[in-house]
């Protein structure tokens, strides 16, 4: 499949991770070995939930990244095919192992180790593959499960072919020595937001003003998102707070983050201002609250469509 030029599609900058994971009744010491249950392999990622995600809801995505050559590989593989994703710049490498996350739950906590390996293999020329479908309608949907290198050269490739770039700074880290000048939207979390600037996580200043410190570092926009609270647009000139929808039965929030960030930007490929982008991005994002675990819990449009009008 190739991009005739005339087809605006989400460019997914992405990662995939497979989650191994087990329950157990309370999180084991060190040196410990405790009975668990309930071993399962699940489908992670933020690239891949954002993909998954954003075709769920009609969007056409093209998947840029890497995979190792193996059955974790071959698997994720399959998930996109089946969900209607464009893998055609989707790598397969020999040289490392496809990325896996341990994760072990228990008694309300969790313990959690990542290998992102074949993620690491995932260079700027790679992205550059990808400049035929980087058009000025499409959207350039970028986070940080991939080297900082890589993702900041498809923000720069994006913004020069005039597309709309979303950055979301997940995990996040310091990029107060980053030149964000090429990205249109900054989208993140409370949490994300600080860390980006070099503070601590529960550091008390004001959300806008944490938004504001990101604008200087080049940014067009930040949209913060606010759990519960629904989400925050900050620009130079504004402020915009969108409200969230209520919910009565959350059970999970796993991949709220990534259902956010790809219902913002199918919202804004579909023409959608901003404001209305992210209120529907808070409907998505919510919904996705109501079941367990995340790829199984992100909502087709007309799930979607059905619980706007039902709450409008």
């Amino acid at each position: 499949m190739t991009n005739s030029g005339n087809k605006p599609t989400i460019v997914l900058i992405g990662s995939y991770l497979v989650a191994l994971v087990m329950d157990v009744d309370r999180i084991p010491v060190v040196g410990e070995t405790v009975m668990a249950r309930n071993f399962r392999e699940a489908f992670g990622g933020k690239g891949s939930d954002m993909a998954v995600q954003a075709a769920r809801l009609g969007a056409p995505v093209t998947f840029v990244g890497c995979v190792g050559d193996d059955d974790f590989g071959r698997a994720f593989i399959k998930l996109m095919q089946d969900e209607g994703v464009n893998i055609d710049l989707l790598q397969s490498r020999s040289e490392l192992a496809t990325g896996a996350g341990f994760i072990i739950k228990g008694g309300g906590k969790n313990i959690i180790t990542i290998d992102i390996g074949a993620n690491q293999l995932f260079s700027p020329a790679h992205v550059t593959k990808a400049l035929p479908y980087m058009t000025p309608d499409s959207v350039v949907l970028i986070q940080l499960e991939i080297p900082l290198e890589t993702a900041l050269h498809a923000a720069m490739l994006g913004h020069q072919q005039h597309a709309t770039v979303i950055f979301n700074p997940a995990p996040a880290q310091d990029m107060r020595n980053q030149d964000l000048s090429v990205v249109d939207i900054f989208t993140p979390n409370e949490t994300e937001a600080r860390v980006c600037l070099d503070l601590e996580p529960t550091d008390p200043t004001p959300d806008v003003e944490i938004a504001r410190r990101l604008l200087a570092l080049g940014c067009r926009t930040v949209v913060m998102t606010l759990g519960e609270r629904g989400s925050l647009i900050v620009t130079p000139d504004d402020v915009i707070e969108v409200p969230s929808f209520e919910f009565d039965n959350i059970v999970d929030s796993n991949g709220a983050g990534d259902s956010f960030n790809a219902s913002l930007a199918t919202g804004l490929l579909e023409g959608k201002t901003l404001p209305e982008a992210a209120r529907f991005a808070n409907a998505v994002a919510g919904l996705c609250c109501t079941r367990w675990d995340t790829v199984p819990s992100y909502h087709t449009r007309q799930e979607v469509e059905d619980f706007i009008k039902q709450n409008s």
